[in-house]
């Protein structure tokens, strides 16, 4: 039987000491039944959304251990690594280990690329019991002998589904390769695909399962809304929208969400000179200037952040009123984590898509995901009837909950849902222009397949970087590490620009694109 509130725990002194000043009285689902299986040492398969307070979940149980056991640290060792796929998810990680452990002693850095090595290199030297890395960063720094995993104790893996969607996946095995026998190994991911499934029984030994399901999830508090568009007149449907959104009483800050980082640049630009302060957000930027976009983004001195999906699990910012798809993603599931930047913390929220000739493939296969189709938006004069018939004539019909919106989602119908041309696209399986999508997004495109794209330098498939840090500082608790302070982009230190990114094995047969 799960515990009903904290003090039921058999949770160290110090630890209930901070549950009490942060007020934390009952755990939530995921912390009420993993905490007691990881306190008895289980491994642990745990599926739950971002939200939901599963870091909390592994943070006490690993200090509670940390602090219940102390040792001494060999140098380049670490007790505890906890592997996330992006600089702002181990930002967010280190910066919950130091507020639970604010009364425990033990020393933490973190470990990702885009800011020099040095002062990460120096950090290890004496050992640590808690290293939060991300991948790329981690493995440059262990072929440099600067990192040694031989001493691992605890091993938390966070948020799988998004490291194997960043490509991830070879660049975790060898790291699971290094780690000792002897562990308690934790995974967590919001999904649980087949693939994932397959890499737990990997890593995990005889795994406790616990599956959360949010009770109210983020969409049902989200106010969906799909506009049919032209491509060249989403800008002037972008600046009513935020016209509208300044006008709000509260819940001012919006985040746009482009497909490539050009695109991001450009279409910040383009706000900036239209009276709507904006800041671009995504790999290509250094981490200082991501850190001094967020941080005047969440004082409201730039009230406007555009963003590519390096950002879409990354920003955790109370406030968001708007999201806004300026380019749909090309990959379904980034829709469900883009639009929950808003609606945070039981809040509500809006989210407004556009959606133009060549998107309507993506706008499908987010349907299929969501299973229901995005009420429309028309309510404005830029709306394209013909795009909003043609879609709803190839959607198939019956399968999603029809929304309400302005025109109470039409039934779609025409063909039995059959795409035209015995369900190939038109053209005989092949996009317009000659298998080639309009408006030159910076992808290529297999006419053979329904689904068969590769990106090309965009940002929507594979994220070369991690999202930027709020906190710098290396330590936690009370410590004995030097202060880690930013060097910059770290270029020349590392082969990669963002060392997070996943690596190139020689012996690998696949060529990777250069711009991912």
């Amino acid at each position: 039987m799960t515990p009903i509130a904290f003090e039921a725990l058999p949770l160290a002194a110090p630890l209930h000491r901070v549950l009490r000043e942060l007020n934390y009285t009952t755990p939530s689902p995921i912390q009420a039944q993993a905490i007691p299986l990881l306190l008895e040492g289980r491994d642990l398969l745990g599926c739950a959304q971002t939200g939901t307070g599963k870091t909390a979940s592994f943070a006490l149980p690993i200090l509670n251990a940390l602090h219940n056991n102390p040792r001494q640290l060999k140098p380049k060792t670490c007790r505890t690594l906890v592997l996330a796929p992006t600089r702002e998810l181990a930002g967010q990680v280190g910066k919950s280990f130091t507020t639970y452990g604010a009364h425990v002693r033990f020393r933490q850095t973190l470990i990702y690329g885009g800011v020099g090595q040095n002062p990460q290199v120096s950090a290890m030297r004496s050992g640590v019991d808690i290293l939060v890395a991300t991948p790329g960063r981690l493995l440059d720094l262990i072929d440099q002998r600067a990192i040694d995993l031989s001493g691992v104790e605890f091993f938390v893996l966070d948020e799988v589904d998004r490291m194997l969607d960043m490509g991830f996946l070879r660049d975790v095995k060898r790291v699971v390769s290094l780690l000792p026998a002897k562990r308690q190994s934790l995974f967590f991911s919001a999904t649980l695909a087949p693939n994932i499934v397959d890499l737990a029984h990997t890593i995990l030994r005889d795994p406790a399962t616990v599956t959360i399901t949010p009770e109210v999830t983020t969409a049902e508090r989200i106010e969906q809304q799909m506009c049919f568009v032209d491509k060249e007149n989403k800008r002037p449907l972008l600046e009513k929208l935020l016209a509208e959104q300044e006008k709000a009483a509260s819940d001012k800050l919006t985040i746009i969400f482009s497909r490539t980082k050009h695109g991001a640049n450009k279409l910040a630009k383009m706000l900036c000179a239209a009276g709507y302060p904006a800041d671009a957000i995504h790999g290509n930027k250094s981490q200082a200037q991501r850190e001094k976009a967020l941080d005047r983004f969440k004082k409201g001195l730039c009230p406007t952040l555009v963003a590519t999906d390096v950002a879409a699990r990354g920003v955790d910012v109370k406030g968001v009123g708007l999201v806004v798809n300026y380019d749909l993603p090309n990959e379904p599931e980034a829709y469900v984590h883009r639009i929950g930047r808003t609606a945070r913390a039981g809040a509500a929220g809006r989210a407004v898509s556009f959606c133009s000739e060549d998107e309507r493939e993506f706008l499908r296969e987010i349907e299929k995901v969501i299973k229901m189709s995005v009420p429309r938006w028309d309510d404005h004069e830029w709306h394209d009837e013909a795009l909003a018939e043609r879609h709803l004539r190839v959607r198939t019909g019956g399968g999603f909950t029809q929304g309400g919106g302005n025109r109470g989602g039409r039934q779609g119908g025409g063909g039995g849902g059959n795409r035209q041309g015995g369900g190939n696209r038109q053209g005989g399986g092949n996009r317009q222009g000659g298998g080639s999508r309009q408006g030159g997004d910076n992808r290529q495109s297999n006419g053979g397949g329904n689904n068969n794209r590769r990106s090309g330098g965009g940002d929507g498939n594979h994220q070369n970087s991690s999202g930027p840090q709020p906190a710098r500082d290396i330590t936690t608790g009370i410590v004995r590490a030097a202060d880690v302070r930013e060097s910059g982009s770290g270029s020349g230190e590392s082969r990669y620009s963002d060392s997070s990114a996943p690596r190139n094995y020689a012996r690998s047969s696949r060529r990777r694109n250069p711009s991912r």
